[in-house]
This record gives structure tokens, C-alpha cells and sequence, in this order.
């Protein structure tokens, strides 16, 4: 009776085994009501929302578990994150550096195949050694969420990336989802169709998203910041303060002879 059940109720079986999970430990994780013993038996067949939470939790390749494919597991770190449209110096050939403000940064990602909605943004060749053989762009950081490393109104430039797969954990990168464009240190799950978008600001919770809603991804290798003066400011304000108080705590500690 078993060989005479369709190959992708035996994969399925295999992968609840595989991972040692009892049949109501299995329809839990998998959202199924009660136990999968009916899908095993071949009473109930899968369905597309089982389907498709194998592969966001088990990375199962949904060809290979109707035996479609000899590849079991799909990598859901790998997807194509590199430019969608680049800028040409017309005269030496040479990509330009896109700068990308923060009012800009609103209708990127819906934008972000339209090559003619890049024509609006500044672009230029950045004459240093570093930022040649790679695709560089140009993010303008709003609010405070990445203080006190980078500022609102700071710019990042950063280096385009071909995949989720060779981010790093801890790593800065701008990132391109589908409806924002965001400054953030990356953590990613192992095993799992979501990332951990974090904040350098403590004040700021983790952002979890799925890896699939990340469009573009752009390493973070350099800053312009206009907030140097002020912060030098700010801190000879407060050392001068600091002093102060000090001083008048000592002067409350003489007593009058």
C-alpha cells in the first residue's frame, strides 16, 4: 500500500522523519489542523500553503517533492540583488554613482527598473581607486534608528551586492525592499525565509522581513557626514560642563573657617 502512494506524500513523510517530528508535532509547525496522518495516508492532498511553508521552513524544493527536480533544497538567501538599472558616463564609458536623497529614496523601490525615473537623480564619477570595478550609489540616512554611527541627513555609499547569499551577518548595508529603503545592520537566520534588519540605535527593535522582499543590496563602505563640527561642539560643551560641576562640587565641599 505504501509504493502506491503518490511520490510527494512519501517526501513528505521523509521530511516530518528527517526531523523527527511526531505527526501532530508536524501539522502544528505546518498550520494543518489536528495531525497529518490523513496527507500520509493519502486521504488528504498538499496543498500549496503546505507546499509552500516546506520550502520557507525547510527550504524543500517544491519540483523535487513531486520529483520534478533532483535538487531537494533551494537556498532562500539566494536571490538576485544586484542593480537594477545603472548610470554611463557618455564620454570615458564609466558607471556613475547615483545619489539617492531622501525624498528620492520614497518611489525608489517602486521605481527601481524605470530608467527613466533615475534621469532625476544626480549622477557622477567618484575619480578614487576604491570606488572603481563595483557598482556604487549613494543613500541620503533619515532619522536617528543608525546613531551614533550615521547621522539623518549623513550619506552612505555604498557597493552593490549580487546576492542575500554573500551578505554578512553584522554587516551595514542599505537595503531596497518593496516598499522602503533602509540603513541597517543585517542578521540572518539560519534556515529561515526571514532576515533581521538591525538598528545601531538601541532604542529601535529588530525589523524582520522576508528574503523575498529585498530588491537591491548595497554594502555600506564609506560615509559623507556634515554634522562633524557640531558633534565636536557638543562634546567640548559637555566636558566643559562636566568641569563645572565638578567645580562646584568641590567648592560645596569647603567648608567657610
Amino acid at each position: 500500500m505504501k509504493s502506491d502512494l503518490p511520490l510527494e506524500i512519501r517526501r513528505f513523510k521523509q521530511i516530518r522523519e528527517e526531523h523527527n517530528f511526531t505527526q501532530s508535532e508536524f501539522a502544528e509547525l505546518l498550520n494543518i489542523k489536528n495531525t497529518t496522518s490523513d496527507i500520509e495516508r493519502g486521504k488528504t492532498k498538499l496543498s500549496g500553503q503546505v507546499v509552500m511553508s516546506l520550502l520557507k521552513i525547510f527550504e524543500v524544493n517544491p519540483l523535487w517533492l513531486y520529483g520534478e527536480s533532483f535538487q531537494k533544497k533551494l537556498d532562500v538567501h539566494h536571490i538576485n540583488s544586484m542593480p537594477k538599472v545603472i548610470s554611463v558616463d557618455e564620454t570615458n564609458s564609466r558607471e556613475n554613482m547615483l545619489l539617492v536623497n531622501q525624498k528620492a529614496a520614497a518611489g525608489y523601490p517602486q521605481n527601481i527598473g524605470d530608467a527613466e525615473w533615475y534621469q532625476q537623480l544626480p549622477a557622477f564619477e567618484m575619480p578614487i581607486p576604491q570606488f572603481r570595478n563595483a557598482s556604487y550609489r549613494g543613500f541620503q540616512v533619515e532619522g536617528d534608528s543608525m546613531e551614533p554611527n550615521f547621522h539623518s541627513e549623513d550619506w552612505v555609499l555604498g557597493k552593490s551586492v549580487e546576492s542575500l547569499q554573500q551578505a554578512m551577518n553584522h554587516k551595514v548595508y542599505v537595503f531596497v525592499l518593496q516598499d522602503s529603503v533602509m540603513v541597517k545592520k543585517l542578521h540572518k537566520h539560519p534556515h529561515s525565509h526571514k532576515i533581521s534588519l538591525i538598528s545601531t540605535n538601541s532604542y529601535y527593535p529588530p525589523y524582520e522581513v522576508e528574503a523575498s522582499e529585498v530588491q537591491e543590496i548595497w554594502e555600506v563602505t564609506s560615509k559623507l557626514t556634515f554634522s562633524i563640527n557640531e558633534n565636536s561642539e557638543n562634546s567640548m560643551l559637555k566636558k566643559l560642563e562636566q568641569s563645572m560641576e565638578e567645580l562646584k562640587t568641590q567648592l560645596n565641599s569647603i567648608k567657610p573657617s
